[in-house]
């Protein structure tokens, strides 16, 4: 596995189903409902949703978790970076909360923030610790798996996004490899 690349386990952006960015928050609800039924069937082999700007350009994805950021718009104010260092690791998720008045009123209005809140409001789009290069070897990619708890890594190739690595499909070439061990 030390010479195998990213290339070789990375599912190309085209086997995903993609939204726009400027879809409502309705749309990526649908859209994830519909990818969820196509992949529990059999017809589809991806259930989280690549969000393409209006150039068809790959800018991030979306998941069910995503969703719940989209109905709380305070997500966007936080910076964990400062939060960390303001208030320290032990009580961060007490002060975010508290600071940033965040789940005070997700669900007033439910039906208007569903039409209201686009996807471009709480798109995933990665940053660096979740991005890796087409020719990468693995051993990067367990890192940032590890460290970063991504469930999956954007694969770039000339400034482009052009795959997602999952952690699901690297689990499974590590379990293989290990169990081809004798002991």
């Amino acid at each position: 596995m030390e010479k195998m690349k990213v290339r070789e386990l990375m599912v190309t952006t085209e086997k995903f189903p993609k939204i726009s960015e400027n879809a409502s928050l309705f749309d990526a609800l649908s859209a994830l409902e519909t990818a969820q039924e196509e992949f529990l069937s059999g017809k589809a082999e991806q259930r989280n949703l690549l969000v393409e700007n209006e150039k068809k350009q790959i800018i991030g994805k979306i998941s069910p978790i995503d969703l719940f950021k989209g109905l709380e718009k305070n997500y966007n104010k936080v910076n964990v970076e400062e939060t960390l260092g303001k208030f320290g690791l032990k009580y961060i998720w007490t002060a975010m909360r508290k600071d940033y008045n965040l789940w005070e009123s997700p669900f007033k209005d439910l039906c208007r923030k569903a039409g209201d809140v686009h996807v471009k409001d709480f798109v995933n789009i990665p940053g660096e610790g979740q991005t890796v290069g087409a020719e990468d070897n693995l051993s990067k990619c367990f890192h940032l798996f590890v460290v970063n708890r991504h469930d999956a890594l954007f694969v770039m190739e000339k400034n482009e996004f052009v795959g997602m690595l999952r952690f699901s499909d690297v689990y499974k070439a590590v379990s293989r490899t290990m169990k081809e061990c004798s002991f």
